[in-house]
């Protein structure tokens, strides 16, 4: 069984883990790293999607950021959505066949260490509503952004995060959508618990042994929260 090394972050901000995300996408390219996934949390940062538009951040991003939120653009698919403390955000960097096929395996994997967690959940047809739900209620993003096939960005899963800024954006480009977490679901479960799951349950759907490697292994270390 082919291997997945994960490495945990900690906390580290948007744009460092995007540069990073760069920089291990042309190693795995180049056969000089293994496929791998970073787990992380973000400070508080509104990502802009390729398919975001003004509408979707309707106070006007000067507002969002005196509230200590950043706003940042990616290249990732799909629209604005929120990342903050206590959300489990995973970044895969693996090479990619079909590219739904992949999303879905990601879903699959989230809803898995979900139900480990306790919690029912699901996914939903049409894209849209790409994503985890618990009802209908909306639990975990997915966002990937695909280069020579090898992909980066990834999932977002909210665990223990306040959920107040999902409601200040047209989060997902769904201007109903509720957002919910683990915590708000009833499940207490902190982020360092569902991290295992999620890493275990990743691994499994696609194949892979995970193998946790340390962040000084990919040249992150610098990266880490103190």
């Amino acid at each position: 069984m082919p291997e997945l090394s994960v490495c945990q972050l900690g906390r580290v901000d948007y744009r460092e883990a995007t540069a990073l995300q760069e920089r291990l996408r042309e190693r795995v390219r180049a056969g000089a790293l293994p496929e791998l996934m970073l787990l992380l949390e973000h400070p508080p940062v509104y990502t802009v999607g390729r398919r975001s538009d003004a509408q979707d951040l309707p106070l006007g991003e000067e507002h969002y950021r005196a509230l200590g939120i950043d706003v940042v653009r990616t290249p990732r698919g799909g629209q604005v959505t929120y990342h903050g403390p206590g959300q489990l955000v995973g970044y895969p960097i693996m090479r990619v066949g079909g590219v739904a096929d992949y999303i879905l395996t990601m879903e699959r994997a989230i809803v898995a260490a979900l139900a480990d967690a306790g919690l029912k959940a699901s996914t939903r047809l049409g894209h849209q509503h790409v994503g985890v739900w618990v009802g209908e209620r909306k639990i975990a993003s997915v966002g990937v952004h695909i280069s020579q096939g090898v992909s980066a960005h990834g999932f977002a899963v909210n665990v223990e995060n306040d959920l107040a800024p999902f409601t200040w954006v047209v989060a997902c480009g769904l201007p109903d959508v509720q957002m919910t977490s683990l915590r708000a679901e009833g499940v207490d479960e902190g982020l360092p618990c569902f991290r295992k799951r999620m890493a275990y349950r990743f691994s499994e759907a696609f194949g892979r042994r995970q193998r946790l490697v340390t962040p000084a292994r990919l040249g992150a270390g610098e990266l880490v929260a103190a």
